[in-house]
């Protein structure tokens, strides 16, 4: 009867959430969307060890579960001269060249405005019909805190939206004037999703600003963050907080990548004088 089916569709719902995700081909999982109604809880560990990793650290995203599978690896290129993150599905390979480059992460002069892209080519080398061009996977822009203000930091994430078939909408521009970051300036918001970090609460028993992480979080930063869209403040795309020194959680849901996700927190470590 109608009661048993909605029964077993809760407990198959609830399986869905608290299962085991697991894949065969890790880089396709990276870039596919979390499916709908699940949500892919990570951790992301952050390695200080050797000669200039203080300056440099590599980052790591291994799913948070009982197999703590890897995911992702990310570092800052050292000779660039905007911040410039590799994004690799090799721990030991993180090279701009190696055939385990999945993504990057590029900031602008002010380190205030990044582009995440996939492993594709520049547009100035790709095909004429751009099928082998690098695709935009999102946008991520920090708001200056002119007044130096210590509070908690303004985001706004843009992501190209998801057509009928709940796969991501391509985005290649052929120049910069066609990037997200641009169309967003414009308000040419077709095919892109805006999103932005929910506004914490202060709370005078810790004289710190909170959110709710469901205990998914437990050290106060003002690096903490969700990222939610403006119609529905329930729905948390991602969230991402500390819980040791070198050890944060990362969880996100439909319509977010992996890498998508992994990105948007490398920007939150990334040094933004013009934003603390």
């Amino acid at each position: 009867n109608q009661a048993n089916v909605i029964l077993r569709e809760r407990i198959y719902n609830l399986n869905s959430i608290i299962s085991l995700i697991e894949f065969d081909d890790l880089e396709e999982f990276v870039l596919q969307p979390a499916p709908q109604g699940t949500t892919i809880k990570c951790k992301v560990t952050r390695d200080k060890r050797g000669m200039d990793r203080g300056f440099y650290p590599t980052y790591y995203l291994h799913l948070d579960n009982d197999k703590k599978v890897f995911l992702l690896a990310g570092r800052k290129r050292k000779k660039s001269a905007t911040s410039n993150y590799l994004i690799s599905i090799d721990a030991t390979d993180l090279s701009r060249g190696g055939e385990n480059f999945i993504g990057k992460l590029r900031s602008n002069l002010m380190g205030t405005k990044f582009t995440v892209f996939d492993n594709g080519l520049n547009p100035d080398r790709a095909l004429r019909d751009m099928s082998n061009a690098r695709q935009e996977l999102a946008a991520i822009i920090y708001e200056t805190n002119v007044l130096g203000f210590k509070g908690p930091r303004k985001m706004t994430v843009i992501i190209p939206g998801m057509d009928d078939d709940n796969e991501r909408v391509p985005i290649r521009p052929r120049t910069d004037n066609d990037s997200i970051l641009m169309r967003y300036q414009n308000r040419q918001m077709d095919n892109l999703i805006e999103l932005h970090n929910k506004t914490p609460v202060w709370n005078d028993d810790t004289a710190s600003y909170v959110l709710n992480f469901s205990g998914r979080v437990t050290q106060a930063s003002v690096k903490n963050f969700q990222i939610v869209h403006s119609k529905d403040n329930s729905y948390i795309v991602m969230q991402f907080g500390r819980v040791a020194d070198d050890m944060f959680t990362l969880d996100y849901n439909y319509p977010m990548c992996a890498v998508q996700a992994f990105a948007i927190a490398l920007s939150s470590f990334d040094g933004k004088l013009a934003c603390e």
